[in-house]
């Protein structure tokens, strides 16, 4: 085979890589728009809403003759939502693995994700029971779906390439979530030019980011191609024994479970601080829809600048110090929140701030520190289980803020119980040996880590 002849077949290579790659931006350019739009921004509160207008005398609901306080109603939700993710999800690895077909597998947990958002649009009067099982659904069919669009990483993106290839993915969410944020707050303000009432704005935010969801989600399924591993008929056990062999051979590497554990404690407050702030917002504070459109638009772009400059401060520093420093960060950014006064917009935007800056830098900090922790050879089913795991435990902090606010029937109280997640998870971090940790793991080591 000539010189001629080699080279075009690694430039066509390289062009269906590059192709592929495209396609796999796209979904998170489709999906981050539930996360931003739905989840962080408007359903809180609207369901919320809702719940009251269902609720008896004493503000309680009764789903399944459970009594729960109507302002509660969302942060059990969201928590029942990643337990049923959990047991989702290592049956839909398992299935994707035995047969080498992830595409299907991503199509079906999008477009129930899709349609369960789409449906939102019906979410009105006192339907909360409805409000919470579409949450559900679609909250559980985006954490499956997240989990097999992760898992397409090192088949389109050789080593040298993935870094740049996942910050683009990265990117893309975030730019698709300032841009449809901005178009909701056009909707939201003008509702009354457009014909509609706000709450049926809202209805339709809610819808948009499903259909927005299902449309983009084409592209991706367009470009990404099975491979069937020359493994695949060996994965037959089901889900649960496969993440159990998983997690034996990691016990084979302590100090990467020890990264792992602390992770999974201080990334949950993360995510609960997400989700349910615009409830705190609104209900606490008192603080309008545009205010809080406006504050997690301003998150959106400023978790791009504070990555940049956590990346900077990490070639510097190391990864393992930024962690750190920026879970006191997070830690000072809540107990900051405690103290904000009612109908402030302008504290209440110099606390999204704080977010935005520690937001996309500790989570991308986080996940490059622990590829150093993987053992060679094992890069898929290690970050399969960081999925799960991720996910696992991303129940608890919803579940605390929801039984502070019952008992203490106080946002600003449960606001700051999730300061434990961030304190837990910097004592747990400052434990691991990162060093150690990445020789023992089989890695080089680098020079600032």
């Amino acid at each position: 085979m000539g010189t001629g002849t080699v080279r075009t077949e690694a430039a066509d290579e390289a062009a269906e890589r590059r192709r592929e790659q495209r396609g796999w931006y796209f979904y998170d350019w489709a999906c981050s728009v539930y996360s931003t739009s739905v989840l962080t921004v408007f359903l809180g509160p609207y369901l919320t809403s809702v719940a009251k207008e269902a609720a008896d005398g004493d503000g309680f609901v009764h789903p399944l003759g459970i009594p729960v306080r109507a302002g509660a109603f969302f942060a059990y939700s969201v928590s029942l939502s990643v337990i049923v993710a959990v047991l989702v999800m290592p049956l839909v690895g398992a299935a994707a693995d035995r047969t080498g077909r992830k595409k299907p597998l991503l199509a079906a947990a999008a477009y129930v994700g899709a349609a369960a958002t789409t449906a939102m649009f019906f979410l009105d009067g006192d339907r909360y029971l409805l409000g919470g099982l579409l949450l559900v659904v679609a909250n559980a069919a985006q954490s499956v779906a997240m989990m097999l669009y992760n898992s397409y990483l090192p088949q389109i993106a050789p080593p040298e390439e993935r870094d740049a290839v996942s910050s683009r993915g990265w990117a893309f969410g975030y730019a698709a979530g300032a841009l449809v944020l901005v178009l909701n707050l056009v909707l939201y303000l003008a509702h009354d030019t457009f014909g509609v009432s706000e709450g049926t704005a809202v209805r339709i935010c809610l819808a948009s980011a499903g259909l927005w969801w299902g449309a983009f989600t084409l592209v991706p399924l367009r470009r990404l191609r099975d491979r069937r591993s020359a493994t695949a008929k060996e994965a037959t056990v089901p889900g649960f024994r496969q993440l159990a062999a998983t997690v034996r051979d990691m016990r084979r590497h302590p100090l990467t479970l020890a990264f792992l554990l602390a992770y999974l404690v201080y990334n949950d407050g993360i995510q609960t601080v997400i989700s349910q702030a615009s409830v705190y917002g609104s209900e606490e504070l008192g603080l309008g829809q545009s205010t809080l459109i406006g504050a997690i638009l301003m998150v959106q772009v400023l978790a791009v600048a504070g990555a940049l400059a956590l990346g900077r401060l990490a070639r510097t520093y190391g990864a393992k110090r930024t962690i750190l420093g920026s879970l006191i960060a997070w830690t000072v950014t809540l107990g900051a929140g405690y103290f904000l006064p009612a109908r402030a917009p302008v504290w209440f935007f110099v606390l999204a701030a704080g977010i935005g800056l520690v937001l996309g830098g500790s989570q991308a900090l986080s996940r490059s520190l622990f590829s150093h922790l993987v053992p060679p050879g094992k890069e898929a089913e290690y970050f399969s289980a960081y999925e799960l795991s991720d996910r696992g435990m991303s129940w608890l902090g919803p579940l605390l803020f929801g039984l502070t606010y019952q008992l203490t029937g106080s946002y600003r109280d449960a606001i700051l119980s999730l300061v434990a997640f961030f304190i837990l998870g910097f004592a747990l971090l400052a434990r691991v040996p990162v060093r150690r940790a990445i020789a023992d793991a089989g890695n080089p080591v680098p020079d600032r880590i």
